[in-house]
């Protein structure tokens, strides 16, 4: 399964997604903004894919940066200006060239592996490990395997998902850093976010898939307050504020949103 994953995670992703590949012709916008930061950052340039969404959003895949595919939702080109949606692509660049899409495939795998192995604690201990001793002994290892089975997995989980926050804010500065353009990125995932909050439709969520939300640049599937601690993504405010504090490090101004 894991050797499937790495060779052809691309697709599977991109068919999850949505996404379909695209020529220049079809994506005009996208092409050239891509092809300029390339340029700049000396990255090959990747295949690019759309999402027919109203949904504003765009994500990068790919086991490399030699394999990577940019996928950009409809949604994002109508709400965005083209220095937003050049600071976007460098954002989704950005993950690309840190090699994020291997890494959080990695993340993904020992958090499954760690899932595994304590289903394999509950088998081989319940079955062989744990029939002997006292009543009393046999109930603790009871509540011992029940505490693995489900803190082992959360652990995994809690790692997986900081793996990703932490992915996310080095791509916002990358991305930055590499267009040139911090307040861009500000106001493109400020404009991204209200989107998400106040104009989402029940129908245009469904047509969104959750599994990928942890590639989406905001993720829309976040949830309350609570679920903003297992989001694999920042809280958006935190990293308007910090490209806010970049831009003002750079010589721009406040950017208010």
């Amino acid at each position: 399964m894991n050797f499937a994953i790495y060779w052809f995670s691309d697709k599977f992703v991109l068919k999850m997604g949505g996404a379909k590949l695209v020529t220049e012709d079809e994506a005009p916008r996208v092409y050239a903004v891509l092809r300029s930061l390339t340029a700049v950052s000396g990255t090959k340039m990747p295949k690019v894919a759309l999402v027919n969404s109203q949904i504003p959003n765009a994500f990068a895949t790919g086991r490399s940066p030699n394999n990577a595919t940019v996928a950009v939702h409809t949604g994002l080109l109508s709400i965005v200006s083209d220095q937003e949606l050049e600071a976007v692509l460098a954002h989704e660049l950005t993950h690309v060239r840190n090699w994020d899409t291997l890494t959080a495939t990695i993340a993904a795998t020992v958090a499954g592996a760690i899932t595994y192995l304590a289903q394999w604690g509950w088998f081989f201990g319940g079955a062989f490990g744990y029939s002997g001793g006292t009543s009393r002994d046999r109930q603790g290892n009871v509540i011992t395997l029940i505490l693995m089975m489900v803190l082992a997995p959360l652990a995994a989980m809690i790692v997986q998902l900081a793996v990703s926050r932490s992915r996310e804010y080095a791509a916002d500065e990358g991305g930055a850093k590499l267009s040139g353009k911090p307040e861009a990125l500000a106001s493109a995932l400020g404009k991204i976010e209200m989107w998400s909050k106040h104009r989402i439709q029940p129908q245009a969520a469904k047509s969104q898939n959750a599994i990928i939300s942890t590639l989406y640049i905001v993720n829309p599937f976040r949830g309350g307050i609570m679920m903003e601690l297992f989001s694999t993504h920042p809280p958006t405010a935190k990293r308007i504020a910090r490209l806010q504090q970049m831009a003002g490090n750079m010589g721009y101004g406040q950017f208010n949103l």
